[in-house]
């Protein structure tokens, strides 16, 4: 074979011309009879998710419409709608884990300070049910706003403290925390109801039902309202 013949076959053969693209309609350029060309620019909204109803409170309590009408307790009443208050011991290591306990919870957690109900979780819990369906016999009443109304109405606003100057031991009224304040009113709740209870043949169901409702009302026979109005004489005469 030549050497004019091998520089031949080592040419490559011409590639055949591209066919003219076909300009795709946009929306800007499209004209009136070209819809079916004009592609989406986006995907289309997805339907709303349906709202789940809020579980009601051991299955009988709603929920729905319960306030706290004190600023400085607002943030300290776990009022998330939950069926059974009971963490399980899982906010118990835990830094200022009260706040994100429920207060049916916590006024459980109360009574079980007492002798009768210590290590008894389901007793307690019981207890404060019964007492809920105590309370949810009076008229146009929701016993978990009750509750948030005797907290609000049990919690101190001032207590009294002792300073040491040298050798001398001086009481000074100081104000009391958001968290102690909700604390302070639970724990006087529990101890009125178990106080009610010994030696006047009633069952602690109905002390406690009486003893939320008093406090509701802010009455001063209330054990919890009758401290709370004790210690703030106390502070303001200290100030």
């Amino acid at each position: 074979m030549s050497p004019k013949e091998e520089k031949a076959e080592k040419v490559p053969a011409p590639t055949p011309a591209a066919a003219p693209a076909t300009p795709v309609a946009t929306p800007a350029t499209a004209g009136a009879g070209d819809e079916e060309a004009v592609l989406p620019t986006s995907a289309p909204a997805a339907p709303p998710r349906a709202r789940l109803p809020f579980p009601p409170l051991f299955g009988k309590f709603s929920f729905e419409g319960v306030e706290v009408h004190d600023p400085g307790l607002r943030n300290y009443l776990f009022l998330d709608p939950v069926y059974l208050p009971h963490s399980e011991g899982r906010l118990a290591t835990q830094p200022f884990s009260k706040t994100r306990m429920h207060i049916v919870e916590r006024l459980a957690n109360d009574l079980m300070k007492t002798g009768k109900f210590t290590g008894k979780k389901s007793k307690a819990l019981k207890t404060v049910r019964d007492a809920l369906v105590i309370l949810a016999k009076q008229p146009d009443a929701n016993p978990l706003q009750l509750l948030v109304d005797a907290i609000e109405n049990s919690a101190p606003r001032e207590e009294v403290t002792r300073l040491q100057f040298g050798g001398i031991s001086v009481p000074r009224a100081v104000d009391s925390a958001p968290a102690r304040r909700a604390a302070v009113a639970l724990r006087n709740l529990a101890m009125g109801a178990i106080q009610a209870k010994k030696g006047h043949g009633v069952s602690i169901s109905d002390a406690l039902a009486k003893e939320i409702l008093l406090a509701s009302k802010a009455d001063a026979t209330s054990f919890a309202v009758a401290r709370k109005e004790e210690v703030e004489r106390v502070a303001q005469s200290a100030r």
